[in-house]
């Protein structure tokens, strides 16, 4: 193995509102929307400040990341690419290749697999190779949903959600993740299962708890995504005598819109509007374990390829 770089990856968000046309633009592929739509989007962003923390969040875990191999012998830069924003993967596949890198290891901060999702960073990566004239010999680390570490990540953000209730409290617990169009089961990705997984053996480490788990923020698109909604479950979970709701988002790894919005906004409006209390757990952002979990995902890849020169 020759000269080692990582790239790390994640969905991107706009830098400022003025920006949002163009991100949504990106995401969309071009197909038209409405002002009213991007309207829509910028006021969601201007709920949580005016911009999503994802950017950021993500350099911070590249660079603690960075500095976990280094310490255990894997001398590697960690370069970022956004999916949807700058910098761009294509940017990222450049620098990778400008710096002289030769071998690489590909990880999405998103630990759970889908063609629809983490398969469509693959292709960017391979667009970008060919756009740049680059031959970098990539490996991708396609699901890390079942790193001991992460596990561990999680089982502590969840008990420490728990706590937050009095003992003797009735609570359900709701895990969630991002929803994609619900033909991927069909195709026999392993999405689903995957999540489903996550969340039992989450369940099953704490023991006694109340859970179930649904999806979020799906897109509109005029086909069935995967459910059951999050904001069905909260009506429902009221409904049925629930006055104490945990949000367990184990899909997402920072916090971004479809957290600080999506749950802590707009699932809380219909929380309070029902006379339930909904709690959220901390999410991962630059945790030491979870830091450790993304390194020994990677390290694993580079492991397998043997012995690599500074």
């Amino acid at each position: 193995m020759g000269k080692l770089g990582i790239l790390m990856m994640a969905y991107g968000s706009p830098e400022s509102l003025d920006d949002m046309e163009a991100y949504l633009n990106d995401i969309r592929g071009g197909r038209p929307m409405s002002p009213e739509f991007v309207e829509e989007f910028r006021g969601r962003y201007a709920q949580i400040g005016g911009k999503s923390p994802l950017n950021a969040l993500t350099f911070a875990q590249a660079e603690a990341t960075e500095v976990v191999l280094r310490e255990r012998g894997v001398d590697a830069k960690v370069y970022v690419g956004m999916r949807h924003w700058m910098p761009w993967i294509k940017d990222a596949v450049a620098d990778m290749h400008a710096d002289g890198v030769t071998d690489a290891v590909a990880i999405v901060m998103a630990p759970h697999y889908s063609s629809m999702s983490i398969g469509r960073y693959w292709q960017k990566v391979k667009d970008a190779q060919e756009a740049v004239g680059s031959d970098i010999d990539f490996q991708f680390v396609d699901s890390w949903s079942r790193q001991k570490k992460l596990l561990d990540a999680q089982l502590v953000k969840t008990k420490a959600g728990l706590a937050k209730f009095d003992v003797g409290d009735k609570v359900k617990v709701v895990f969630s993740a991002h929803s994609l169009p619900a033909r991927l089961k069909e195709m026999g990705d392993p999405y689903d299962d995957e999540l489903q997984d996550n969340a039992q053996t989450l369940a099953d480490r704490l023991g006694e708890i109340d859970w179930m788990f649904s999806y979020q923020s799906a897109a509109k698109t005029g086909e069935p995504w995967l459910g059951p909604k999050i904001e069905d479950v909260i009506l429902e979970l009221a409904q049925a005598g629930y006055r104490n709701i945990l949000s367990v988002p184990i899909g997402f790894v920072c916090d971004h819109v479809e957290v600080l919005y999506d749950i802590d906004i707009g699932c809380q409006e219909i929380a309070q509007e029902q006379g339930v209390r909904l709690e959220r757990v901390e999410m991962m952002n630059n945790d030491s374990v979870f830091v450790g979990a993304v390194a020994d995902a990677i390290e694993e890849q580079v492991k397998s390829k043997g012995p690599h020169d500074g």
